[in-house]
């Protein structure tokens, strides 16, 4: 089937009715997926985003840890090892408690690597440690959650709940579908300290650059992760029954085969994203950019997104230091946001998305932004 044969077949009646119902389907299991949260007394019991964990080759934690700290507003916080991870805690500065999730950015010293073999893919092989491991939530009663979703069929990593002192913490194992994990982490005490009695103190702080543009980048706003059309009802489903997020919207864009669906926490939350294609992977050249990044790369994060304020300055000032772009800014005021993409991170493969959202705009995306930041993927 080529291209346009393809084209034409999605502009059928048919084949449009078909994404209708899909999509129907898809929120009749989403309501389904709440009550039962509701029923089996998870509803209410997870909270919003903690942390993200990004793993690096040992080679290139540090270098990780300086690129963000030069691209992004975050500010280091601190280093530590212990037996099994070294890690850096990069900070957001001042932001609301239901925006200050941290980065910890890690790298293995010893033990087994879950996430190697989803890692090994045509483009992601030379780098088998490397990719945005696992989103952590907050919960505010560990034990009965864990309990909960192992009656459910749900594995982790441990057997057994970890105390790190300062907060408890358990994480599934690698999602077939995402291939992400999911920690959930119960604090007991300060809030955002990670290191344990155990954890070693790195004497390492980077310097921060003080370039007045990284003000304008603020907190974590959404992440993509990239899964396959047939298991993106599936990856769906398992995010919600795994957390307390609802299925919101999707955004279909025919001409590339992709989808893109939002799951929200609220519309104040941190927002994790799917994006698939509408029919699976024939080749790269039919399937569209969406299905060939995941046949390039496997299924996992595709890009990060900072809040930006003054983005058309920001986009500039980042130009300027050296920041290379997949496009140009997108979108206007009229419009209600402006986003772009980097190009993917040399040292995490991981993508970095710019936002604003002017104003009142009380959408999360438009769909013509979302056609060109498609399009764009098609360049990595």
């Amino acid at each position: 089937m080529t291209l346009m044969d393809d084209k034409a077949e999605k502009d059928k009646p048919g084949f449009l009715m078909n994404l209708k119902e899909s999509d129907e389907n898809l929120r009749r299991e989403a309501d389904h997926i709440v009550e039962e949260r509701k029923r089996l007394g998870l509803e209410g019991l997870v909270g919003g985003l903690q942390a993200v964990i990004i793993n690096t080759e040992p080679q290139m934690q540090e270098l990780t840890t300086q690129e963000l700290l030069r691209y992004t507003g975050l500010e280091f916080h601190s280093a530590f090892e212990d037996a099994s991870f070294r890690t850096h805690v990069l900070k957001v500065p001042g932001a609301p408690k239901f925006r200050s999730a941290d980065f910890l950015i890690r790298s293995r010293l010893e033990g087994y690597n879950p996430f190697k073999d989803i890692n090994i893919a045509p483009k992601s092989r030379h780098l088998p440690n490397a990719r945005l491991e696992t989103f952590v939530f907050e919960t505010k009663d560990i034990e009965t959650y864990l309990s909960i979703q192992k009656s459910a069929g749900y594995r982790f990593l441990t057997n057994d709940i970890l105390d790190f002192d300062n907060y408890y913490f358990i994480q599934t194992e690698t999602s077939e579908f995402t291939g992400n994990s999911l920690g959930f982490i119960q604090w007991k005490g300060d809030r955002g300290e990670y290191a344990s009695r155990e954890s070693k103190h790195i004497d390492w702080c980077p310097k921060k650059l003080s370039l007045p543009h990284l003000k304008n980048i603020k907190w974590i706003d959404h992440a993509a992760t990239r899964v396959k059309a047939q298991e993106r009802d599936a990856a769906i489903m398992e995010f919600m029954r795994l957390t307390n997020y609802k299925f919101d919207f999707a955004i279909y864009v025919k001409s590339y085969n992709s989808i893109t669906s939002v799951a929200r926490l609220s519309h104040s939350d941190f927002a994790m994203v799917f994006t698939s294609g509408i029919s699976p992977y024939i080749s790269d050249d039919v399937s569209g950019p969406t299905e060939k990044f995941i046949h390039n790369y496997g299924k996992r994060v595709h890009h990060i997104a900072f809040q930006t304020e003054q983005i058309e300055d920001t986009f500039q000032a980042l130009l300027d230091d050296g920041m290379k772009f997949l496009l140009p800014l997108v979108g206007s005021p009229g419009e209600g946001l402006k986003q772009t993409f980097t190009e993917p991170s040399p040292n995490t493969l991981l993508v970095t998305e710019y936002i604003h959202r002017y104003g009142d705009f009380d959408g999360f995306f438009t769909k013509s932004n979302v056609t060109l930041l498609t399009a764009a993927t098609g360049k990595q």
